[in-house]
């Protein structure tokens, strides 16, 4: 009995009709030249789509969209020397198709009339965006970043192979991914936020990602835009930041107690960093408060995100070997090696022994330091080869900065 006073799945079809309806109403015109559906019409074809689909199932159904589909053709004829588009006559199928899936998906439903509705609002931005906006080079290198990520990117093999078991391609994809997604978040960035504060905000961002990948990033467009080159060393630091907080992250989410032993050393390291990014981000006095505008380059490049992820394999590699001669004996030298690549893999690895009783939780303080210190050396190679000797000039201080603070955090404990 309760099922058949279920309305939920029709008042969400009448809305999606309502949404969509509602939109096309304001732009369907008036007089002669008026576009044929507007808000009653979207709204009954939502019901429709409910009800022939809850009736007669997906046979009713068929049949109720080539009815539409013929009265839709009538309609776009008459009106073709007016409006050439078939946007309004697409959004009515699609909402015939919406308001049947309300019957088995709802939530589903509504998301996607939710969007629709939205590309239907801002057809003006996204046409000035589209033809205005993005460039030739953008739009090639988001189809690229959309190949690797959504072709590529799923179909390497996910099994470790190579010596020692340590080469992964689906690693070794998602890290190249990675430094490309990192590239256009901060191209997005920068664009939407000016060079000043967009290169900072997107490094924070990214850096959970890969620290050492962003700066790498940085580094590159140092070289593109040698004007704006204190904001990239301001960038390249901040990022930073998300390496010490995820450290205390991954060390909190294996065990809480073993952030008793390494809380001081980043506090300090979060300090020190803030304060000499803060530093940069003042302008230069030679230079004024301006910097210089954002060029119209790639979102990306390709080639350093590929030389940066193979860097990262090799030294893995090496990583692994010694774990494999040398045992846990050899967990600090494992630390260190390990963090020229990435000091979150090394932290999870002490955490993990400390965890499993292999190590005292009072003896993860050292290794984690030394994984965040070669971490740190390996940032400032990455930036002396991506952004050159003036770009490390910024960059080498802060990691110097930083890597010492965490030391002398070990004091207050």
């Amino acid at each position: 009995m309760n099922e058949l006073f279920d309305l939920s799945g029709a008042a969400a079809a009448l809305g999606i009709g309502l949404l969509i309806g509602l939109e096309r109403e304001r732009h369907k015109g008036t007089g002669a030249t008026r576009d044929s559906a507007g808000l009653r019409t979207f709204a009954i074809t939502a019901l429709l789509g409910y009800v022939s689909l809850q009736v007669g199932a997906a046979l009713l159904l068929g049949i109720m969209a080539t009815c539409v589909t013929l009265l839709i053709t009538v309609a776009y004829w008459r009106s073709l020397s007016d409006d050439p588009g078939v946007t309004s006559e697409i959004a009515l199928l699609t909402v015939l198709v919406l308001g049947a899936l309300c019957g088995t998906a709802p939530a589903l439903a509504i998301a996607i009339g939710v969007v629709i509705a939205g590309l239907l609002a801002y057809r003006d931005k996204l046409h000035h965006f589209a033809n205005s906006q993005l460039s030739e080079v953008e739009m090639r290198d988001g189809l690229v970043l959309l190949i690797a990520a959504l072709v590529v990117l799923p179909l390497a093999p996910d099994r470790y192979i190579g010596p020692y078991a340590a080469i992964n391609l689906r690693t070794i994809c998602t890290l190249t991914v990675l430094l490309m997604l990192v590239g256009a978040i901060g191209h997005v960035a920068v664009r939407t936020l000016g060079t000043r504060y967009g290169y900072v905000v997107s490094a924070i961002a990214s850096g959970f990602a890969s620290s050492t990948v962003t700066i790498a990033t940085m580094g590159q467009r140092a070289s593109l835009e040698p004007a704006n080159i204190r904001t990239l060393g301001a960038a390249a630091i901040f990022s930073n930041l998300a390496t010490v907080i995820q450290v205390g992250l991954i060390l909190a989410t294996v065990d809480p107690s073993l952030l008793r032993s390494v809380w001081a050393p980043l506090c300090c390291g979060l300090l020190a960093t803030a304060l000499y990014g803060v530093c940069l981000m003042f302008p230069d006095p030679g230079r004024g408060a301006s910097s210089e505008p954002i060029k119209s380059a790639g979102a990306f490049n390709l080639k350093l995100a590929l030389v940066v992820t193979l860097t990262m394999t090799g030294i893995t590699l090496v990583s692994s070997a010694m774990l494999s001669h040398f045992g846990q004996v050899g967990v600090m030298l494992t630390a260190t090696l390990t963090g020229f690549a990435d000091a979150h893999s090394a932290t999870a690895s002490v955490a993990s022994l400390a965890k499993a009783g292999l190590l005292p939780y009072d003896a993860i303080a050292a290794p984690a330091l030394i994984a965040v210190s070669s971490n740190s050396v390996s940032k400032c190679v990455v930036a002396w080869v991506s952004g050159g000797k003036r770009f490390a000039a910024y960059v080498i201080p802060g990691q110097l900065l930083l890597t010492l603070a965490m030391w002398a955090g070990t004091l207050l404990l």
